[in-house]
């Protein structure tokens, strides 16, 4: 499924160790001490995937995030990796976060590279949401679906690889404790699901939690 490290273009911050670091998600990483939400083992849920796009830019990798429209039925008006649910023609969780993408932005499924996947993650709404990581190499033409879709925007990976830009965060949703990440960035506020995958995903890069 995942391409070899030597059919891919090495970037500034050297691929393969990207590569490497992510085929080990099957090994157990350090409790982060903050818990987060996890579906009850009697509830039904619905199962999801996301594409997390890491574009190899001159400047550096940055990561491609949507901005959802405000009428849509889960998550409006939030910021998000492109994805959705499974749909039964799909053939995989690569295949929902491909599709998905490729929807919502416009990105072609045959310029992602396939890295690695992180851990699933619960969200409160009934969804577990599989990430699947991918690796695009420009020129990247992209086509939001202005139905789902209000703005596409690009941070630099480095931004969430760097603990001083980790928030963690706790409130009282309906008599129950939320805990929940935020990563904001140019006064554009990523946090809940978005910024616990984007910590997943440091978690797995960085030396600090080795």
């Amino acid at each position: 499924m995942w391409p070899p490290v030597s059919l891919i273009a090495s970037s500034p911050m050297t691929l393969e160790w990207v590569v490497e670091r992510l085929r080990e998600s099957a090994e157990p990483l350090p409790d982060s001490g903050f818990l987060r939400y996890v579906h009850p083992s009697d509830r039904s849920v619905t199962p999801a995937a996301v594409l997390v796009p890491l574009i190899n830019r001159a400047h550096g990798v940055t990561v491609l995030f949507t901005q959802r429209t405000a009428h849509l039925n889960d998550h409006a008006g939030q910021i998000s990796f492109p994805g959705g649910r499974v749909d039964e023609g799909d053939v995989d969780r690569v295949d929902t976060a491909l599709r998905e993408a490729e929807e919502e932005t416009g990105l072609p499924r045959r310029q992602v590279h396939v890295i690695g996947m992180l851990p699933d993650y619960d969200i409160p709404t009934g969804f577990r949401v599989t990430p699947v990581v991918g690796w695009i190499e420009p020129p990247v033409q992209l086509a939001p679906d202005p139905f789902e879709v209000a703005e596409l925007f690009e941070v630099p990976l480095a931004h969430f690889l760097d603990p001083a830009n980790h928030q963690r965060h706790s409130d009282e949703v309906n008599g129950r404790r939320r805990n929940y990440y935020a990563m904001p960035h140019g006064g554009r506020h990523i946090w809940g699901a978005t910024a616990g995958m984007l910590y997943s995903l440091y978690r797995f890069l960085s030396d600090d939690v080795r």
